[in-house]
């Protein structure tokens, strides 16, 4: 007969076996935030071809998201160096069109220039599917999958990138890595719950994106202007992965001459992270238009369906979905804005990484009904325009009440309510969410909360008449977006 502890130590493996199938996202304590701000990016990474700008990830908000964030721009014949990174990560492309190249482990090279004999001698080249992007693209890149970009158009290319750090998909360690030159000497220097932010280059000599900040008025080395300094050549004499293994290795493994191996390492390249094409970058890929109409076809015959299974396998898996053309939009009303969102349905890749993203536009004098999202952290990164947002915790705390404008990033911990308002300006964002289906919860608006809820409750809940009650739960019968008519005060004054 089974004893009481076998019967406790088998309830205890089934509940740590239930934990670790569902557990998708790293526990941590880090949302003690009090207090939410609309913050701009405070590091800089200058490059041949570009620029790039990060948001400090020691910030509590990130933390408490368990994101990063980073803003590339790349200019015309700028190719971002193929990288990989320890987190998944999405990329909304503000600006701009371009190519890029997923380089999926064990998948075959499926895109190979023609046979042409007698023409010439030479290995024709072959290399994994290349996708285009546009504005308005979400890309979804899994954690530790090597990618590139190249900006094959006329104007640069902005995008920005959310990397999900607190993801299960990342196992290292949780002290952030820094330069030698920015190690804290102290431990209370360290911020012990952040996950390190890791980017793994392939290639070039790349500079770190998130720069840590410390207290230097404790650190013994005194003050930064003293150190050598960043860019210092004898600082970025090589940066990427083949600098730490032997050039006879190299050569071996590639099967070639030990001189061209040396190559590998990139060393006192000084490009940065985004370097510049000489000419045109020659890929085997189908012709712009052709391509865009297949894919057009394809999304017209594949809407409304769900996938098979079969339809879709790992090495061909769609990682790019627009959701800033108004046309497909899912939410579209005409005088307040619209709304489209890519999730796990729409982008089956999205479920593995536990991801999603939302764009919104919201027209001048336009409200985003208050609603909150009960399953993930947003992270909302302003796209143009500006409006007025308040964000409200669990003790009916306003932790952000203020103005969001173009180029800032605000985040909206999970199950915070969140309001937003315009006047004057037409304000354009983009949400990324910590979860593959982030399910939103409206406060108010014809499927909300309010709505759901019987008169005689919500007459006692907030001492109305049955009138009052009546005329609170039915009077709005707009869901999510609303049109609101200009008036003085705060709103329209801020």
């Amino acid at each position: 007969m089974a004893t009481p502890h076998c019967f406790f130590i088998l309830s205890l493996s089934l509940l740590l076996l239930f934990h670790g199938s569902f557990s998708l996202r790293q526990p941590r304590d880090e949302c003690q935030v009090d207090r939410i701000n609309a913050l701009e990016p405070d590091n800089r990474v200058e490059c041949e071809a570009g620029v790039i700008d990060s948001w400090n990830p020691n910030e509590d908000q990130f933390q408490c998201a368990g994101v990063a964030v980073v803003r590339w721009t790349i200019e015309p014949r700028g190719l971002l160096l193929p990288s990989y990174s320890n987190a998944p990560q999405l990329v909304y492309i503000v600006r701009g069109r371009g190519v890029t190249g997923i380089s999926f482990a064990g998948c075959p090279e499926t895109f190979q220039e023609s046979q042409q004999p007698g023409v010439s001698t030479r290995v024709q080249d072959k290399h994994q599917k290349i996708r285009r992007f546009r504005q308005g693209d979400i890309i979804a890149i899994p954690a530790g999958v090597p990618h590139w970009c190249y900006n094959d158009g006329n104007e640069p290319v902005v995008a920005v990138s959310v990397l999900d750090v607190h993801n299960g998909a990342n196992q290292l360690d949780m002290n952030p890595r820094v330069r030698d030159d920015q190690i804290p000497l102290s431990i209370y220097e360290i911020p012990t719950k952040f996950k390190v932010v890791g980017h793994f280059y392939v290639a070039g000599n790349p500079e770190d994106m998130f720069r840590q900040r410390f207290d230097e008025t404790r650190d013994p080395r005194g003050p930064r202007e003293t150190r050598r300094p960043f860019m210092e050549p004898t600082q970025r004499e090589c940066n990427n992965l083949f600098c730490g293994m032997d050039t006879r290795f190299l050569a071996e493994a590639f099967n070639v001459n030990e001189q061209l191996a040396r190559k590998l390492r990139n060393e006192n390249d000084v490009r940065g992270n985004i370097v510049r094409v000489e000419g045109n970058l020659q890929l085997v890929r189908p012709p712009r238009t052709q391509q865009e109409r297949q894919e057009q076809l394809q999304r017209e015959r594949g809407f409304g369906r769900r996938p098979n299974g079969l339809e879709e396998t790992y090495c061909s898996a769609r990682i790019i979905e627009n959701i800033g053309d108004p046309t497909r939009a899912d939410v579209f009303v005409p005088e307040a804005g619209h709304v489209r969102t890519v999730n796990s349905h729409n982008l089956p890749i999205l479920e593995r990484m536990q991801l999603s993203a939302s764009h919104v536009v919201l027209r001048d004098n336009s409200v985003r009904l208050p609603h909150l999202h009960m399953n993930a952290h947003s992270l909302l990164y302003a796209v143009r325009g500006q409006a007025q947002v308040q964000v409200v915790d669990e003790n009916g705390n306003a932790v952000f009440d203020g103005n969001v404008r173009e180029g800032q990033v605000l985040t909206v911990p999970q199950n915070f309510a969140v309001v937003k308002r315009t006047d004057r300006d037409v304000f354009e964002y983009v949400a990324f969410k910590t979860n593959d289906n982030a399910m939103t919860n409206d406060l108010a608006g014809r499927a909300s909360t309010m709505s759901a809820l019987p008169v005689e409750v919500i007459a006692t809940a907030y001492r109305l008449s049955l009138e009052d009650a009546r005329r609170l739960k039915f009077a709005t019968h707009e869901t999510t977006l609303k049109s609101v008519r200009p008036r003085p005060g705060r709103w329209a004054d801020a």
